[in-house]
Formats: structure tokens, C-alpha cells, sequence
């Protein structure tokens, strides 16, 4: 069976975009969850559009270094499982979570295995966005056995987060 590994980032924008148009999109992103009427349909459209320049700008070391720690995770994840990984952002970055999860099925992915490094539970990203864009995935591609790898357990946390500790003891 083949099994691609799906990496649930967070993304963040590069350095080198327009703070104002970042906020401008955060702000628009607020309103459209909340907001309700004929305008929303206008700011989708808006948000849609900056969403899309900010996610697609070229990535570098130097303007996105998360980008580039996300690269490098995926890179090392998949020395340690021997499976393909593919890196999805929930927002900022591309491809989107969405757009990584397709890639893993044009593949040839018969199991998809998501998984984040965000290790603990109370955020929306990990508990809500992520299981959503699963969800919809797996209502388009019904043939296709997607896990979700998480939450993590918090003694296999600590025990990580000891680890890390110890080094710098």
C-alpha cells in the first residue's frame, strides 16, 4: 500500500511582502468568519485574491525561514519513515492543505497520513482546520484511507521536550 506522509504546517508570511496587505488579509479572514451579508460575497473574492499573491510569492531562506524549517522537517521525516512527504500550510504559504492533500492522491497515495508538529491541543489549526480540509478530502476521494496522526500524547510530549532539555544541560 502506498503511503504518503502529508505535513500539516502553519505557514507564515515572507518577510519582504507588505505588512499592511498581511494585515489587510487577517483582518478580511476575521470578517468573513464572522460577518454576514451581500458584502461577504465582494470580500471573498478580494480575500481570495491577496491570499493567493501572499501564499505564492517565492520562498527563500532569507524571506521565509519557517518556509525553508519546513522544507527541511519534511526532508528529515522522510529519512526517519522511508514514505514520500509532502508539506501543506494552513495559510500564508503554498501549496494550502488542501492543495497538498491532492498532490498525495495524484501520486498514487492509497493511505494518507497527516501530521503536524503543533503538539498540543486547545488550537483551532490542529483541532478544527486540519480535520475539516481531511474531512473534505475524504468525501472526494472516498477510495483513499486518510489518518489524521495526532493528538499527541502529552507523556510522548514531555518526554521529547526533556529530551531537548537534557542537550542543554
Amino acid at each position: 500500500m502506498k503511503t504518503i506522509i502529508v505535513l500539516a504546517m502553519h505557514g507564515t508570511p515572507p518577510k519582504d511582502f507588505s505588512e499592511a496587505q498581511v494585515a489587510l488579509s487577517v483582518g478580511l479572514h476575521m470578517w468573513l468568519e464572522h460577518g454576514t451579508g451581500p458584502i461577504c460575497a465582494v470580500l471573498e473574492r478580494y480575500h481570495a485574491k491577496l491570499d493567493a499573491k501572499i501564499r505564492n510569492l517565492p520562498r527563500t531562506a532569507k524571506n521565509d525561514p519557517f518556509h525553508a524549517a519546513s522544507q527541511e522537517l519534511a526532508s528529515r521525516l522522510r529519512q526517519e519513515s522511508g514514505c514520500e512527504v509532502i508539506v501543506g500550510f494552513n495559510e500564508f504559504c503554498a501549496p494550502s492543505l488542501d492543495e497538498a492533500l491532492e498532490q498525495a492522491v495524484a501520486r498514487g497515495a492509497e493511505k494518507i497520513v497527516v501530521v503536524t508538529p503543533m503538539m498540543t491541543p486547545g488550537g483551532e489549526h490542529a483541532e478544527e482546520d486540519i480535520p475539516n480540509v481531511i474531512a473534505r478530502a475524504q468525501k472526494r476521494h472516498a477510495g483513499i484511507e486518510f489518518v489524521y496522526a495526532w493528538p499527541f500524547e502529552a507523556h510522548d510530549v514531555a518526554r521529547f521536550l526533556a529530551a531537548q532539555v537534557e542537550r542543554y544541560m
